[in-house]
């Protein structure tokens, strides 16, 4: 029977003491891999393009380039890239511009280590976790945020709507589930219901429908 392959991990953390911690853990789990340790943020970006990592655990204070800039340009150039920020600091921009940049969770260093590798897993496995403390303030966000063009596509879904909105302004796959912090297949599992009701063949239709509609803007 072939052996499922592992999740390559990477991590990005200057404190030695913590990185440590974060290899032992890493190491000691059957369903991981460690490809490499960084201890900069220059140095995590040319890691990941050149080792590819399935996930990076990311803190976001670290010398030469912060977490957060490190995070969007490996999520730019590798949108399939996962990556969780482990870190001290729980302040809304740190949270919210992480977010942006494509972290798919957020946990505090404070955090014990079940609820570590909880986060660590389900981020490998396509989900998103974040900190209770963190977690309240995202869906308080997301909550008080308007719909997208609610009149626009009435036979749409909220999200579906969210969703074609992101694919007309030329999201991938990927970067859409990034973005709304689904799992891809869920996305994929979206398009299919989107181009059923617009009655389109293929993604391509649904974006000229998307963008004919305004709801690119």
């Amino acid at each position: 029977m072939t052996q499922p392959d592992k999740i390559r991990v990477l991590i990005a953390e200057d404190h030695p003491l913590y990185r440590k911690g974060l290899r032992d853990l890493i190491q000691a789990d059957s369903e991981f891999t460690l490809v490499g340790e960084v201890t900069d943020g220059e140095a995590v970006v040319a890691a990941a393009l050149e080792k590819e990592p399935d996930l990076i655990l990311m803190d976001l204070q670290m010398p030469g380039k912060s977490g957060i800039v490190a995070t969007r340009e490996i999520m730019s150039a590798l949108p399939s890239t996962r990556i969780l920020v482990i870190t001290l600091f729980e302040d809304d921009d740190s949270v919210f511009s992480a977010l942006r940049a494509g972290a798919r969770g957020y946990v505090l260093k404070d955090a014990d280590e079940g609820e570590l590798l909880r986060a660590i897993h389900a981020i490998a496995n396509g989900d998103s976790l974040f900190s209770p403390s963190i977690a309240n303030r995202v869906l308080a966000f997301f909550a008080a945020s308007r719909p997208v063009a609610p009149e626009i596509f009435p036979s749409l879904t909220e999200r579906e709507r969210d969703i074609l909105a992101l694919l007309a302004r030329g999201r991938s796959n990927p970067q859409i589930a990034a973005e709304l912090f689904l799992s891809p297949k869920t996305i994929a599992n979206n398009l299919t219901n989107i181009f059923s009701k617009l009655q389109v063949a293929d993604r391509s239709e649904a974006i000229i429908r998307a963008r004919d509609a305004g709801l690119h803007q």
